[in-house]
């Protein structure tokens, strides 16, 4: 993989970082203002609780489904083809999405757009992290990649509240002018690359089957949970096919001879800690995010705008990821960050269970804004730790991995929210003092999440003194790559 191109003119630079960076933004952007406009896409089309929930679902089943197979794809058969394509593919699917009609149209719009992310987004993390060397430049880079995410997730709230006043539509149909512009950019940005050489020894297509299939198996039971006891049959069969589908897939790639996953990678325990890390936090804040939403909106009465602007406080880790989590991670090191990070998150949940019928806004900001810096806190050196020590021709496989990771999180979040909340709200009189009380026991679960993801990062401490003397011996970047511009700590 050829690294950016030399850059002399540092503002093209900075612009192939921002359509990079770009596509992340897209990504978190289209996920939260969609969660914003549900209801009413529900309520104009006259679709069923399960299909509505089937809108959401269908997103997070394609990405998860194929993010494992989307960043090996990049390192094998080419991140800019992968990125640019993928991006493409992205681009036609919101457009139908937003012409749908009824809801198996909107379900398979969002299960290929989430396919399309899958491919797309690992492209983009692995063309940074095969453009800096390890060290203080890439860790800086992943950041801003990290805090532009974060910034569309926390922007896509307030944007999906507007759009959807004007008309749910406009969901659909923003994303589209902003891929667009991103891969008119893109074209003239991203760079060429070699053929790949693993493409030589040909494709480990068996192997692709076998991933995308446990995968999704997994994913599909995964997202099931949120439905309780109803259904439990196609849930519990799905959990146990889903291991069994992994097992087939590891004896495949045991066998092959250019397997698509070399089993080795998972030898880096720093990496698979860092990935269990991210599956537990964005799990956790996924499902808090969830929960909360469900009691502004169905228990206060609040309008999706208003629901948005009032969590809004949690981007604050937009602007604190590129800013204060550097340098934290400079002089502490990326594991104690990251624990810290965790942290904060068990004190901001934790904080917010007690909450009452009638909170104010005043009480509900401390939870709010400690969990957003939780957030600028953690993910963003997890990103790092999950890429750092893996081979250039790996990089995609590695930014599959956490994604992958990433993606079953947030399943696991909702689908264990939901469902403890089912649960508990069964069998009462449906009292808001009754639903009140369902949403305090479902608050519990991204509690328990944090804390267990404490206890992994907790882990990672033993070994951070000699991480931070291999970080503050890398060697700089040579002047004529892009890692200059993003100089300083």
């Amino acid at each position: 993989m050829s690294t950016v191109p030399a850059a002399r003119d540092s503002g093209r630079a900075w612009a192939l970082l921002l359509v990079l960076c770009g596509t992340i933004f897209l990504e978190g952007s289209d996920v939260a203002m969609l969660a914003v406009a549900v209801p009413t896409i529900r309520a104009d089309l006259g679709l069923t609780t399960g299909t509505a929930a089937w809108v959401m679902s269908a997103y997070v089943l394609g990405y998860a489904g194929f993010t494992l197979l989307g960043g090996r794809a990049a390192d094998l058969l080419g991140r800019r083809r992968m990125f640019l394509t993928w991006l493409g593919v992205f681009l036609v699917f919101s457009t139908l999405g937003g012409f749908a009609v009824d809801g198996w149209m909107l379900i398979m719009a969002r299960f290929v757009t989430g396919v399309a992310s899958a491919f797309m987004t690992p492209a983009a993390m692995s063309i940074i992290t095969t453009s800096y060397p390890e060290g203080p430049r890439r860790d800086k880079a992943l950041l801003v990649f990290a805090g532009v995410g974060a910034g569309g997730f926390s922007l896509g709230l307030v944007i999906g509240g507007l759009l959807t006043e004007l008309g749910w539509r406009w969901v659909f149909f923003a994303p589209v002018f902003l891929a667009g512009a991103i891969l008119l950019s893109a074209l003239r940005l991203v760079p060429a690359q070699a053929r790949p050489e693993p493409a030589r020894r040909g494709y480990d297509l068996s192997g692709a089957a076998g991933a995308a299939a446990a995968m999704l198996v997994f994913a599909y039971g995964i997202v099931r949970l949120e439905h309780g006891s109803e259904g439990l049959g196609p849930t519990l069969g799905a959990l146990a096919a889903g291991p069994a589908l992994v097992a087939a897939f590891i004896v495949i790639e045991r066998r092959a001879k250019a397997p698509l996953v070399p089993l080795g990678i998972f030898r880096k325990t720093a990496m698979v800690r860092a990935d269990l890390g991210a599956l537990l936090f964005l799990g956790a804040f996924f499902g808090f995010q969830f929960i909360v939403t469900l009691y502004l909106q169905e228990l206060r009465g609040w309008s999706s705008l208003q629901t948005a602007i009032t969590l809004i406080a949690m981007g604050c880790d937009a602007v604190l990821a590129p800013t204060l989590t550097p340098r934290l991670v400079n002089r502490y090191g990326n594991n104690r960050v990251i624990l810290g990070g965790f942290l904060l998150a068990i004190v901001a949940y934790g904080l917010f269970l007690p909450v009452g019928m009638h909170w104010p806004f005043a009480a509900m900001f401390p939870t709010l804004i400690i969990a957003g810096t939780a957030f600028a806190l953690a993910y963003g050196p997890l990103t790092i730790a999950a890429t750092e020590s893996v081979a250039k021709e790996e990089q995609g496989l590695a930014g599959g991995l956490l994604y992958t990771f990433t993606q079953f999180g947030s399943a696991v979040g909702i689908s264990a929210v939901t469902a403890v909340y089912g649960s508990a709200v069964a069998g009462t009189d449906g009292s808001p003092g009754a639903v009140l009380d369902a949403y305090r026991t479902a608050l519990v679960v991204p509690v328990v999440m944090v804390l267990l993801g404490a206890a992994v990062s907790a882990v990672g401490l033993r070994g951070a003194r000699a991480a931070d003397a291999r970080r503050e011996g890398t060697a700089p970047a040579p002047r004529d790559e892009v890692g200059d511009v993003l100089s300083g700590p």
